[in-house]
């Protein structure tokens, strides 16, 4: 039910909480929409693979000291005069873009892991005196230290999803510097961990703006159609600054005629609850989208809503109380146009529009959140997505600040996208090992999830297993099947298992009552590469290993859709089979360079002819 009390009680908890650990500021939503300015660009950057700029010789941080002095990289010193020593220059080093990662922007770095100092020097004038002024980021790849003329902001900890500090009270109106100490290192301890299949590209991947807002602002909002009443809108406004208490806060849909006064309680918060028969419900075939208006004195802020219900019955996937077959595909976030990380509105509308073609209705986001343009898009565009936290393959089950880290990525990615029509399932994890500890780990992420957004379904890559000892016979063997909405597995029958004949010797017992989806299945080809259906990594093969695939999945009772592995090849350090890998997964329907192998078209046939 959607306790809508109950719940701002809780993410009041959880934004004070998160705000103690990452030494942040509570996320501002939607600064998709508000005004603001980009410092993407030119960023001067260090490397510092010994953190000669954060550390003494002594291994002694220079922010803990109480004058760090001009070797800290962050005070961006520059000598007094010509006896002066100072070791380094930001404003003499060389440039990268922002957004970007450092691997394939600068040949020498392409394995490159570890720590990277970036600075932005600009001037900026306030539009009011009486404005905040925030940094935000939409992510930085993995461990970030913001620094603001000087000052340290605050630190963040995830590849790949945002945050912000506020920076109004040292902000000048000229000769400002920000400056960022990025590390990507991987770490045991890490979400995700050490050992993973796709690229750790490094740096700051995402758009970084500067968002101005009045003194008292709308920082939070969740406005969705109540799971249990498709002709009520409910949600709440949450507001920050001095004086939040007893605001007046207006909710404008022009389009249903609504306008709707709410009030905030003494925390600024104030609850919606709105009634209206004439709602158009977004769906895959008409993703009917209504501009929602928040006003609250000076601040006013518009948001691009889709108003849905998706929920599961038996066997079954319900939108709007209609069932839905899942027609999708995995997806990486890498660019097809440039390569590397992905991070522009054109690297989205490209791979979206070969989800289109393919004949997709959905599309699993992998293996961690994606960019914003990805989901607002998507919402545009009538394609369901599955959002997925990094926790993958092998985690530090047991590690107290391992958990932590996971659930405050799964909670800034749920804050950013709890809005988005388009987004219907929180993945929790892929392909991770059964045992006690994993099974605590994830329950107490999907319940955090499940207080946070009653409104969507929850799920997870979970793998198969024999039925009984049987090896003809697979099933799913793994207490957290009882946890989720939506049973998802992986499985590479004819790839990783036999050969693709092998899929017309097995059957599925699926003992649980809920629907399935495949999560993953697949073959590596390079294109152009041909032989028989029996040579490895040729288009023949991965077009065999489709065919029987297809036929073999249908016969699971419960299926109710599924996400081939995947859209595009994907740089991963793990493929290094010279002329074929080299340095790519070759599981993708299309190449790197855009070409489309003979298994794309099986699958669009499939699509095309399935109702």
């Amino acid at each position: 039910m959607f306790k809508i009390h109950k719940k701002i009680l809780l993410l009041i908890f959880v934004f004070s909480f998160f705000s103690q650990i990452n030494a942040q500021e509570n996320l501002i939503i939607n600064t998709y929409n508000r005004s603001s300015e980009s410092l993407n660009g030119d960023w001067k950057y260090i490397v510092d693979p010994y953190e000669n700029g954060f550390y003494n010789y002594r291994l002694e941080a220079f922010e803990d000291q109480e004058n760090p002095g001009s070797s800290a990289f962050f005070m961006n010193a520059k000598p007094k005069d010509k006896t002066d020593l100072v070791e380094y220059d930001f404003d003499l080093s060389d440039s990268i873009a922002v957004p970007g990662d450092w691997n394939t922007q600068k040949e020498n770095l392409y394995y490159y892991e570890g720590t990277l100092w970036y600075k932005k020097s600009f001037d900026y004038v306030k539009n009011n005196q009486d404005n905040r002024v925030f940094v935000y980021f939409e992510a930085v790849n993995y461990q970030s230290d913001v620094y603001f003329n000087g000052k340290k902001l605050g630190a963040h900890t995830g590849g790949f999803t945002p945050f912000n500090f506020e920076v109004t009270d040292l902000l000048k109106e000229s000769d400002n510097f920000l400056v960022v100490k990025v590390d990507n290192k991987r770490i045991a301890e890490g979400v995700p961990t050490l050992n993973t299949d796709w690229f750790n590209y490094g740096g700051i991947t995402r758009d970084v703006k500067l968002v101005e807002v009045p003194s008292t602002f709308i920082q939070d909002y969740f406005i969705q159609l109540n799971p249990e009443n498709n002709q009520q809108i409910k949600g709440f406004v949450q507001l920050k600054g001095q004086d939040v208490s007893e605001k007046e806060i207006l909710v404008t849909i022009p389009e249903l005629k609504i306008k709707e006064k709410v009030v905030t309680n003494k925390e600024g918060i104030a609850s919606i609850q709105i009634k209206s028969k004439k709602i158009k419900y977004w769906s895959t075939q008409n993703p009917y989208l209504y501009n929602v208006v928040l006003t609250v004195g000076a601040d006013k802020i518009e948001d691009q809503i889709g108003f849905r219900t998706i929920k599961t019955q038996g066997q079954e996937i319900l939108l709007n109380d209609e069932k839905i077959y899942l027609k999708g595909i995995s997806i990486h976030e890498e660019s097809p146009i440039s390569g590397g990380r992905g991070s522009t509105i054109e690297d989205a509308q490209q791979l979206l529009n070969w989800a289109k073609e393919l004949g997709c209705n959905y599309v699993r986001l992998a293996h961690y959140p994606h960019n914003e343009h990805m989901v607002r898009l998507a919402d545009k565009m009538g394609i369901l997505v599955w959002e997925e936290n990094p926790v993958y393959w092998t985690i530090a089950w047991d590690n107290e600040e391992t958990y932590k880290n996971a659930e405050n990525q799964l909670s800034e990615v749920i804050n950013r996208d709890k809005n988005r029509a388009s987004v219907i399932i929180w993945s929790m994890a892929n392909e991770t090992p059964t045992s006690d500890a994993r099974n605590v780990f994830l329950g107490n992420l999907a319940a955090h999830t499940r207080e946070m957004d009653p409104t969507r379904l929850i799920s997870a890559a979970l793998e198969q297993t024999d039925y009984q000892g049987n090896p003809s016979i697979r099933t799913i063997h793994d207490d957290f099947a009882d946890v989720v909405d939506v049973l998802s597995f992986n499985q590479y029958v004819g790839w990783y298992d036999g050969l693709p004949d092998k899929c017309g010797q097995l059957s599925w017992k699926i003992t649980q009552n809920k629907p399935v989806l495949i999560s993953e299945f697949g073959a590596g080809a390079k294109v152009g590469f041909h032989g028989d259906k029996l040579t490895r990594w040729t288009e023949e093969y991965q077009e065999d290993l489709y065919i029987q695939t297809l036929k073999m999945l249908e016969g699971i009772e419960q299926l109710q859709g599924f996400s081939p592995w995947i859209l595009v090849d994907f740089r991963s350090p793990r493929r290094v089979l010279p002329k074929i890998q080299d340095g790519y997964n070759r599981k993708g329907l299309i190449s790197e360079d855009g070409q489309k192998k003979k298994a794309f078209f099986v699958l669009k046939d499939f699509y095309d002819n399935k109702k």
